[in-house]
């Protein structure tokens, strides 16, 4: 459980035992991403369910304020910064790997955390105008299955957060998540919608950016997230 604390502290603002993790502590708590989406889905779900006692607005704000606050928006930050970088690649790569490291955040990355936020807004909404509370329960778990895949099978950027992970992840861990995918796609078959949006995420992080880091990984939670979300609503609708 060590590693699930650790996960818990890294990924979301909650409060757990705190604990002096080794590098190797700190990369193995990877593992656990998938359990903390449990943990983010279900206080997400459950402040969008209060809230829509009001109505499907209040219920998407109150959501979308929890997913949040919950995680410190700390997803949020990998996307600008990478929307930031992809903007100033047609440059040279130094370039890129200069914007991606500078901790400002520039016009193309407040645009796309904006839009973000907009995007998951507008589809809770449609979600929980449509009763899908359980649905959205297990959206952020299935994205935080994808770093395990991203870091196992994509070159690390630099010598960062990327790289830590990357040897912690063994076959046994895909293997069992991959399967804990499986079992919640039985009742709702569309979270498997994370499989395609997790090897297109892939793919263009490393066409484009050329290798996995920190922000790659948040970067791509929140597309997968909102790839989901979108897949949910489509489905609602049809």
């Amino acid at each position: 459980m060590k590693g699930l604390c650790i996960a818990v502290q890294f990924l979301t603002r909650l409060p757990a035992p705190s604990f002096a993790a080794s590098d190797e502590a700190f990369a193995a708590s990877m593992r656990w991403f998938p359990a903390v989406g449990l943990i983010v889905g279900a206080l997400v779900a459950g402040a969008g369910w209060v809230g829509a006692h009001i109505d499907s607005w209040t219920g998407a704000l109150t959501a979308l304020a929890a997913w949040l606050l919950v995680t410190g928006a700390l997803h949020l930050d990998g996307l600008g910064d990478i929307a930031d970088a992809s903007g100033a690649a047609h440059k040279d790569r130094a370039r890129l790997l200069a914007v991606l490291s500078d901790p400002h955040v520039g016009s193309f990355g407040v645009t796309a955390i904006v839009l973000q936020m907009l995007a998951k807004l507008v589809l809770l909404h449609a979600l929980i105008d449509r009763h899908q509370i359980a649905a959205l329960a297990l959206v952020p778990f299935a994205a935080r299955i994808a770093p395990l895949f991203w870091t196992r099978w994509i070159a690390p950027l630099h010598d960062g957060l990327g790289a830590r992970f990357r040897g912690a992840i063994r076959p046994i861990d895909l293997d069992l998540w991959a399967l804990a995918l499986l079992a919640t796609a039985w009742f709702f078959p569309v979270l498997l919608t994370a499989i395609p949006a997790t090897a297109l995420w892939g793919r263009w992080i490393a066409r484009h950016i050329g290798g996995i880091s920190g922000d790659g990984h948040g970067a791509g939670i929140e597309l997968v997230e909102t790839a989901l979300l979108l897949a949910l609503c489509l489905e609602a609708w049809s």
